[in-house]
């Protein structure tokens, strides 16, 4: 049985992989690398420190590497931020689980800034325990880094009462490394093949499917 849900953010809480994948194309048009908006789609969900290297050469990202990722991170909020919205019943399911004893933590890929402003998008600001960011993690997913850290503010509890939510392939990667059960949703634009060839136990369609049927999988 789940005591502890974790929750990626963006594509699971938020509806913002699109935006995403739109300001690191268009960041990285202006250092003249051409990337479709399907294959940056496709890597959504890593950090940058993983996105990065699949579309930029290695000289490059040795030397200007920094800089591209803090004139995305500008480029996102300055043009993106401002269209992001969270999916519908976001707060209900957060009130539920916690109405049924259950302990919630977020945990993303995403800078302490970006974090701290989609708690509060979300509506969830005073219903987790804790969350996690970039900050917290050495690497990003699909590396288990994030979910290591998530469960050590948890306490570090039995893997086997915890499950995390999200709606990527490297969600579920991250957490099977760091052994713990991935329920997957579609929210994200991720097909359902990806999430369950990677080891999502259930799929769902977004947080309004996750309220509405949450005897299914909340105490898996």
């Amino acid at each position: 049985m789940a005591d502890a849900i974790i929750f990626d953010i963006d594509g699971t809480l938020i509806d913002s992989v699109d935006l995403h994948a739109r300001a690191w194309q268009e960041t990285f048009a202006r250092y003249g690398i051409e990337a479709t908006f399907d294959a940056v789609r496709g890597q959504i969900g890593k950090g940058a420190d993983q996105l990065m290297p699949v579309f930029v050469p290695k000289e490059m990202l040795d030397r200007l590497g920094e800089e591209i990722q803090k004139e995305r991170g500008k480029h996102f909020r300055e043009k993106y931020l401002p269209l992001v919205k969270p999916f519908p019943k976001v707060r209900e399911l957060f009130e539920r689980l916690l109405a049924d004893g259950k302990r919630l933590v977020l945990a993303s890929s995403g800078s302490r800034d970006e974090v701290e402003g989609y708690k509060k998008l979300a509506g969830v600001e005073d219903l987790i325990e804790s969350d996690t960011s970039s900050d917290d993690a050495e690497k990003s997913k699909p590396h288990p880094d994030i979910f290591l850290a998530a469960l050590e503010k948890l306490g570090n509890p039995d893997k086997a009462t915890v499950l995390v939510i999200g709606d990527t392939p490297y969600d579920a990667e991250a957490a099977n490394k760091a052994g713990v059960r991935t329920v997957g949703v579609l929210c994200g634009g991720f097909p359902e093949s990806e999430l369950r060839e990677a080891g999502c136990i259930a799929i769902y369609r977004d947080p309004a499917d996750l309220l509405e049927r949450i005897g299914e999988w909340a105490d898996r």
